[in-house]
């Protein structure tokens, strides 16, 4: 079990750094006025009511609480599928667990979850979203990447000779 520790802590540093920043953004960001960074990158404070582009909003706390619960329960029982020697799924799967319960505390406290993130240009804009969603991204990321490393290393069946 002491293998698992480290990815124990990046879900908590993970949940710690999203709840964090969600703090200084609900402190000191205006409500759904965007804040330039750069000519493509802006600041700004709206709430999700639903999952993943605000789907599922239908659902109310409730469900949606429920779906994030089994979500994070299925996580985590794929990574305890995975060798330990996958570091990077290992990591990924600790991304993703970390991003989720980061916006199911959000959900249960307020009733939506803090997005504050908008990429953009002049005429176009992406979904408004956060770090616990970037976590989630991310890690989804690095356990497919691990998957596809893994095929390659696997060795190749040799031709039978009848």
């Amino acid at each position: 079990m002491r293998s698992w520790s480290p990815y124990a802590l990046l879900v908590v540093a993970a949940i710690a750094l999203d709840q964090w920043i969600k703090y200084l953004v609900e402190a000191d960001l205006p409500f759904q006025e965007k804040v330039d960074l750069l000519p493509f990158l802006a600041l700004f404070r709206t709430y999700n009511t639903g999952i993943a582009f605000s789907m599922f909003s239908s659902f109310g706390d409730t469900g949606l609480i429920v779906i994030s619960l089994a979500v994070v329960a299925f996580v985590l029982f794929l990574a305890t599928r995975i060798a330990p020697s996958q570091i990077l799924a290992r990591t990924g799967f600790a991304l993703i667990v970390g991003g989720a319960l980061g916006n199911l505390i959000d959900r249960a406290v307020y009733g939506h979850v803090i997005d504050y993130i908008l990429f953009h240009t002049p005429v176009w804009s992406f979904a408004v979203f956060n770090l616990a969603d970037a976590f989630i991204s991310v890690g989804a990321a690095l356990v497919v990447f691990d998957e596809l490393v893994g095929w390659r290393r696997e060795p190749k069946a040799s031709p039978s000779k009848d």
